[in-house]
């Protein structure tokens, strides 16, 4: 049986309310996705690519590249059970609710309050009117085993499964959808040396 490991999520700058989560993370998949366009140009003769005849003749076979934003998605459980059976005074009486309220708010824009601190848009703090708020995407680290990614969070899907007396619920499937952001960054440059170092792992073992 696999050993449930801990995920993070948590916003990279200042926000009220501080936005972060902890949970149970060993999923049984994950869906990643990228997808590149190559360029090759439309004569009749090079639809598929110019032609070539050794290795060194390779960087000539395409125009360009543009390699779009990787995405992914995930499902988490969140589960207050362990929690109320410690004797947790929150989880007994909101099971999970904080949790599912804090990924709803890592995905509403935000506005830009006083002294840097960003707030959530929805409470127009930043302007009086909708187009006065430069509203802004939270920046997310999403951290599990050795992945540690800037992400934008894109989408929360939520299925509540079990609920205390009072309706809130204690367990729910969350299902996450993010697109990772792929500029100069430290985890973004962090990222490509890990997977730089794991292919050369990989030659070196033999494939």
């Amino acid at each position: 049986m696999a050993v449930a490991t801990r995920g993070v999520l948590f916003e990279y700058g200042l926000s009220i309310p501080p936005l972060a989560l902890v949970f149970d993370f060993n999923p049984q998949s994950i869906s990643r996705s990228r997808t590149v366009t190559i360029k090759t140009g439309d004569a009749p003769g090079n639809r598929t690519g110019y032609d070539f005849l050794s290795p060194l003749e390779t960087t000539r076979v395409a125009q360009g590249v543009e390699l779009a934003a990787e995405g992914f998605s995930v499902d988490i459980l969140l589960d207050a059970t362990d929690r109320m059976d410690a004797g947790d005074n929150v989880a007994a009486m909101f099971g999970v609710q904080p949790q599912i309220d804090t990924l709803r708010s890592m995905v509403e824009p935000k506005s830009q309050g006083p002294g840097g601190l960003k707030t959530l848009s929805s409470l127009g703090i930043g302007g009086a009117r909708a187009f006065e708020r430069q509203e802004t995407a939270s920046v997310l680290i999403f951290a599990w085993g050795l992945q540690l990614l800037p992400v934008f969070l894109t989408g929360v899907t939520q299925k509540e499964s079990l609920h205390l007396p009072n309706l809130m619920p204690y367990r729910a499937e969350m299902g996450l959808t993010m697109q990772v952001i792929e500029s100069n960054n430290p985890f973004t440059m962090a990222d490509k040396v890990r997977q730089t170092a794991m292919t050369a792992l990989n030659a070196a073992t033999g494939f």
